[in-house]
């Protein structure tokens, strides 16, 4: 933190009697040093970050802090008060204030000793030293860290009698990492013997100070309450996703945060407090009470998660295919709204005004308000546009998946030269995966400190696009093109036995895993072939297919639990009710809840009624030009009625595969003719059915 603060960003004796008085004495010798360019510019910024939420602390701390593109590096300045300053702290004026200016573009490395810095501030010895620090010198050391604060004398008393102490009793366990708190001894354990588990997250507005200190908080509280407390830091710097194993071993859930929670479902099913990050701070043992006290009672969030983007980066240890699969899945994700929105509203301009209407003028300058083909041109018109940003969302995405945030430029870049070379779909995959690796590699070099601020909005964007446009339009795009259009001249050329396998291969593929990753690609791909003004014959069979094939599951699951509820629960016969709608919408994963209690029976059934579904849509030569709908755009589908007795004969293969292998479960073995030495045990025993 040595270039972070000097002497000459200190004033220990600070006669600002406003926060924004003591905001602008700080920030003024941020900008004696060169530090901040624009003084007012960085007032408003400041300004406008407390507006957010008062920075002030218990204990007789401020912490006023902002990004600003008005700082030129990240930079602390420490202001300390007689008489106090109110920063809407619950306790009272402080008398501690600490200014962070973060350049709008701070790399990593400082944002990780800002939180360093937030961290220490829950540290009493810390603040106690900061109080009696003679000179500005002094003070700029504590806080650099250069010089370290003793413990005061009862408190290293007490560290001596507890080394004391430990020769003579058995070793607490220690915290198996950093922000874990283990149980002490004379603690009272869980039932089982082991203390209570508690995982958190605490996230802020800005991400730089309040985030850490929260953290810092509640691993102490968790220390003084005797619970393993795991931290996960949701901060500018990034954050570290706590392992699976850690979520799903924990007994509880804190959210301490101003912001939403990323990934939040992964939290799902279990007792959860849900806070803002001040409450965090102020009050850490509270909240350790109360989710101790939802946990009592049986209190959990609810277990099924919402649908959400894979996550991006993946889990240590996984292999370079499985990370890959997620990366494409990320850009899959964003891309599919783009095609549900941009599809329906061309299919709805058809619906109105026919398929020449791909043909009208701009209704910029041809729109009358009572004419029927103005509206149908208009839905047209804008779901041209959204299908424009097909390629591009699904690059820049997938760059997203493999770099973050520095990936998204290069990615659109990448997948508008796609569009552009009319390289499709497959050039948006290149694209992405080209803009991903290109950012990977910058951010491996060592760049010297006076360039990092700059690094994330300047440098990366400019080279990671040039490079990334480079290879595209001289190199790979041409190939990919060529390959994308032999691609769908093959699609034009299917028919016959070709087009009917194609349609049972996708109906497998989309009753597979039910919405899962084998399901999107089969989805994309069809998808993909309709993203144009004018698909062809081919494209928009190939959707019509997916479509029928990915509604058997649930409305075979609906009609089961109907006509044999016997063989269900009572839960999956409620759960088949709603699986006529899911299924009529076109939602495959309303059978999971099925497939999930029984895949062996469920899974198997699903897909050969989905490869008749597929195939017999295919050999009746149904169209669909909208991605999504179900039932209810059966008016924009070629040939509907046979579009409809395809789907019908597929969820009649599945109830009836699903019935029959759910009714030859047989029970357990029957007591022998004449009895046997196990009397009336046995025979009550074999009235109970063989497990599945």
């Amino acid at each position: 933190m040595s270039d972070m603060i000097t002497a000459d960003l200190v004033d220990l004796d600070l006669s600002a009697g406003t926060k924004e008085a003591a905001a602008r004495a700080l920030a003024e010798r941020m900008v004696a040093l060169g530090r901040v360019t624009d003084l007012e510019g960085f007032l408003a910024d400041v300004a406008a970050r407390e507006a957010q939420m008062p920075t002030g602390l218990d204990g007789g701390i401020g912490i006023p802090h902002c990004r600003s593109a008005h700082v030129t590096e990240p930079t602390l300045a420490f202001g300390r008060s007689a008489a106090g300053i109110d920063f809407g702290a619950p306790d009272g004026p402080a008398d501690l204030v600490f200014l962070i200016a973060a350049p709008a573009g701070a790399d990593d490395a400082h944002l990780t000793i800002l939180s360093s810095l937030a961290r220490q501030l829950m540290n009493s010895e810390f603040t106690d030293a900061l109080r009696s620090a003679g000179d500005a010198a002094t003070a700029a050391a504590l806080i650099r860290g250069d010089e370290t604060p003793a413990p005061a004398k009862d408190e290293a008393a007490a560290a001596d009698a507890t080394a004391g102490a430990s020769q003579d009793t058995a070793a607490v366990p220690a915290a198996a990492s950093a922000g874990t708190a283990a149980a002490t001894a004379d603690e009272a354990p869980e039932a089982d013997g082991r203390p209570f588990r508690i995982v958190a997250v605490t996230s802020c507005p800005t991400g730089i100070a309040h985030t850490y200190m929260a953290a810092e908080s509640l691993e102490n509280a968790g220390r003084e309450a005797g619970v393993e407390l795991v931290v996960e830091t949701q901060g500018s710097a990034g954050f570290t996703r706590l392992a699976p194993e850690v979520i799903a071993a924990a007994d509880g859930v804190i959210f301490a945060h101003d912001v939403p929670v990323r990934e939040k479902e992964r939290f799902a099913g279990k007792p959860t407090v849900d806070v803002g990050v001040k409450a965090g701070i102020n009050r850490p043992a509270d909240l350790i009470g109360e989710v101790r006290a939802k946990a009592a009672r049986g209190e959990a969030t609810s277990g099924s998660a919402p649908a959400t983007p894979v996550e991006r980066a993946g889990e240590a240890g996984e292999g370079y295919g499985t990370k890959l699969r997620k990366w494409l899945m990320s850009g899959v994700s964003y891309m599919v709204p783009f095609v549900a929105a941009g599809g329906l509203l061309i299919a709805l301009g058809f619906a109105i005004g026919g398929y020449e209407i791909k043909s009208a003028p701009s209704v910029l300058n041809h729109f009358v308000w009572t004419q029927s083909d103005s509206w149908a041109a208009l839905m047209f018109q804008i779901g041209a546009v959204a299908f424009g940003f097909l390629v591009p969302v699904l690059a820049g995405y997938i760059a997203y998946g493999m770099a973050d945030r520095p990936g998204l430029v290069p990615g659109f870049v990448g997948g508008m030269i796609a569009s552009t070379i009319n390289a499709g779909f497959l050039g948006g995959l290149v694209a992405g995966l080209l803009a991903g690796g290109v950012v990977m590699a910058i951010q491996k070099i060592n760049i010297p400190a006076v360039l990092r601020g700059i690094m994330p909005v300047v440098v990366i964007p400019l080279i990671s696009s040039a490079v990334v446009g480079f290879l595209m339009f001289v190199v790979v795009g041409k190939p990919i093109a060529s390959a994308q259009k032999g691609m769908t001249d093959w699609l034009n050329g299917l028919s016959g036995s070709n087009a009917i396998l194609l349609g049972a291969l996708l109906g497998l593929m989309m009753c597979f895993d039910l919405g899962g990753p084998v399901n999107k690609v089969a989805y994309t791909f069809a998808t993909a072939g309709i993203a144009v003004a004018s698909p062809s014959d081919s494209a928009m069979k190939i959707m019509a297919a997916v479509m029928a094939a990915g509604m058997v599951p649930p409305l075979a699951m609906a009609l089961a639990t109907t006509v044999r509820g016997k063989l269900f629960t009572e839960t999956e016969r409620e759960n088949g009710k709603a699986a006529w709608v899911l299924g009529a919408s076109f939602i495959s994963e309303g059978a999971i809840p099925f497939a999930a209690a029984d895949p062996l029976r469920v899974i198997p059934s699903a897909m050969v009624g989905g490869a008749v579904t597929g195939s017999l849509s295919m050999a009746f030569g149904a169209t669909l030009r909208a991605p999504h709908g179900g039932i209810f755009v059966v008016p924009l589908i070629g040939n509907p009625f046979l579009y409809l007795i395809a789907i019908a004969v597929g969820v009649c293969v599945t109830t009836a595969l699903v019935v029959l292998l759910k009714g030859l479960r047989k029970p357990a073995q029957q007591t022998p003719a004449g009895g046997s030495a196990a009397g009336p045990a046995a025979a009550k025993e074999a009235k109970q059915p063989v497990a599945a």
